[in-house]
């Protein structure tokens, strides 16, 4: 018994068979449409002009075949990578995870791949890190950068797509979608004072941070109103809450503002551990709004939220937009709001 040769332009359920029997490759696909390769790899990839009449006979074959081109090998004949990469300081932090998966989610939109890098909180460390992006993604996200404002203008100076997330440069030709801290530390001062507050305590964050400074920036402005803010070195970790408390529990005042909600659920464990209830004897304010499942303390904070998910969001599409073409280099920020919950109350006596 004989098998008979698939002809070489194969069609209707012949050519779905000889799809179901191996994978279907781009030769299959000019046999088929009886063209060479290189004409399939320019209609599919759109790399050049090709005749109206040969582009539907590609087309026609590669439906008939049920044909996937690689996406991969399509960004590269383009010059493309095919992904975008997003540099972030520091992966165990709960904030960073929902901004990657809206990132993620616009990325696949486009047909591209996300590849995430992590600095440590070493600002030493970042321009390397996203040079090494730049080589192998078509666009980069430098998500709350640590390095100076020098070395982002080298970085700048390489041309290469780049979008800032919460981090404001005046005079840098740069796109950025930032949340808008000072607004919302100046909820939460707002908050203090009409309860009574008038001798606060700022647990202060990572001294590279933007972010961090845009809260004392707020903090300072806050003193026109009579809010007296001791700023006490801290970080951005629980333990590092913890161990600040010690600075600020017989310091006179009545009111702990944390750089983040890790950092204000340490300071909360630090003050009820020595014997102060919150928010009797202290309150205490966080930042992120980060819901930390296995502490049901991080669902009575009070806090200064902000939708991490539409942070990402906006980043990855104002990515987009530069890549497609020119981006806007106008800050984009977004909003907080005050979530008043069980950790924050009037001063128990007179403040002091």
């Amino acid at each position: 018994m004989t098998t008979s040769k698939v002809p070489e332009t194969t069609s209707g359920s012949a050519a779905r068979s000889v799809a179901r029997q191996r994978r279907v490759t781009i030769t299959d696909v000019g046999t088929a449409a009886g063209v060479s390769t290189s004409t399939v790899s320019r209609v599919l990839n759109g790399t050049a002009r090709v005749d109206p009449e040969l582009v539907r006979r590609v087309q026609s074959a590669v439906a008939e075949l049920g044909y996937r081109p690689n996406a991969a090998a399509q960004g590269l004949a383009r010059g493309e990578a095919g992904a975008i990469g997003v540099l972030v300081p520091d992966l165990s932090n709960p904030y960073f995870p929902d901004v990657l998966k809206s990132v993620s989610a616009v990325a696949r939109s486009h047909g591209r791949r996300v590849m995430v890098m992590e600095s440590d909180e070493d600002a030493a460390s970042e321009p390397e890190l996203a040079a090494d992006l730049m080589r192998c993604c078509d666009g980069v996200l430098l998500c709350s950068p640590r390095m100076d404002r020098t070395a982002l203008v080298d970085l700048a100076l390489r041309g290469h797509p780049m979008v800032l997330v919460n981090r404001v440069v005046p005079g840098l030709s740069l796109p950025s979608v930032s949340v808008d801290f000072y607004g919302g530390m100046t909820l939460v001062c707002g908050h203090l004072t009409q309860l009574g507050h008038r001798r606060v305590a700022y647990l202060s964050g990572p001294e590279a941070s933007w972010a961090n400074a845009e809260r004392i920036r707020a903090f300072e402005a806050a003193a026109a109103f009579g809010v007296d803010v001791t700023i006490v070195p801290c970080g951005h970790t629980a333990r590092h809450g913890y161990d600040a408390v010690g600075a600020v529990r017989d310091s006179g005042v009545t009111a702990v503002v944390a750089y983040n909600d890790l950092v204000a659920l340490g300071a909360v464990a630090a003050l009820e551990e020595s014997g102060l209830r919150v928010p009797e004897d202290m309150s205490v304010i966080g930042c992120d709004d980060i819901s930390v499942d296995d502490l049901p303390s991080s669902r009575r904070l009070t806090t200064a939220s902000l939708a991490r998910d539409e942070l990402g969001r906006q980043a990855a599409q104002e990515l987009e937009t530069l890549m497609a073409a020119d981006g806007d280099t106008e800050p984009r920020y977004i909003p907080m709001e005050l979530r008043v919950r069980q950790t924050s109350a009037a001063p128990a006596g007179p403040t002091r």
